[in-house]
């Protein structure tokens, strides 16, 4: 079949991404950052009021909007850090402070070889091309921009401006619904069993797994679900398996 509007996840589809938050010298350093503005915090402190504060959020969005995938803002999160403490800050600085801490947090972030090749390829065949993410934008439209793939797209959704997240259905009929996309002729390739193709096919429209580094583990691929199938990362096949469809 071909296919109109190509929908991608980013993190462990198109991006490579490794992040560990838990790591005593990151909220060691973010703590310096907060004393900078006179938001005096331990290490230990932080973390922990980080954390509580991401909980209590989450629940309030849950409580009050009735989301089963509750999805909030970071920069919400680093704002309320400084509130805290009696520090008055504005979202500028919350949003330095979270941007600071994923710096901080991050290992490496980078393309899957094949990525450019295939959304370029797309975009020559003038396909539309989407962005279905569960992410924060104040990382990544940013890490997106980084990697030169932000304008590779029509539109980007970013599960955080929506307080929701795949594999949501309102997530995805927020997008397809706002585009009036036509869902036999759309597809969502990403990395997940439950958000990407659980949650595509609810919403009726057909998918492409891609086993991926980052992957939630399967056992048994035969429980995937989905359209089309690779049990390992290679975009290069990916190409290859839509160039097919589109000579059939």
């Amino acid at each position: 079949m071909k296919y109109e509007n190509y929908l991608f996840d980013l993190y462990g589809t198109l991006v490579d991404i490794h992040t560990e938050e838990d790591v005593p010298e990151v909220w060691r350093r973010l703590a310096y950052f907060y004393g900078y503005y006179g938001a005096g915090y331990t290490p230990e402190e932080l973390h922990h009021c980080y954390e509580d504060i991401i909980q209590k959020k989450e629940g309030a969005i849950k409580g009050d909007n009735h989301e089963m995938f509750p999805e909030l803002k970071m920069e919400e999160v680093f704002l309320e850090l400084f509130i805290a403490k009696g520090v008055k800050a504005d979202k500028t600085l919350a949003i330095h402070a979270g941007q600071f801490f994923r710096v901080l947090s991050t290992d490496y972030v980078k393309l899957y070889d094949g990525a450019v090749e295939l959304l370029t390829f797309l975009k020559e065949k003038g396909k539309h091309v989407y962005l279905l993410s569960n992410a924060q934008r104040i990382f990544t439209e940013y890490e997106m921009r980084a990697l030169g793939i932000y304008d590779m797209f029509d539109k980007v959704y970013i599960s955080s401006d929506y307080h929701c997240k795949k594999p949501d259905l309102k997530f995805y009929n927020i997008l397809l619904e706002e585009l009036q996309l036509k869902r036999n002729k759309t597809i969502m390739i990403g990395n997940d069993k439950k958000c990407d193709v659980e949650g595509a096919k609810a919403a009726g429209i057909d998918t492409f797994y891609i086993h991926s580094n980052i992957s939630p583990e399967v056992e048994d691929f035969s429980t995937v679900k989905s359209t089309y199938l690779l049990e390992e990362m290679d975009l290069y096949q990916v190409k290859k398996t839509i160039e097919a469809l589109e000579n059939q």
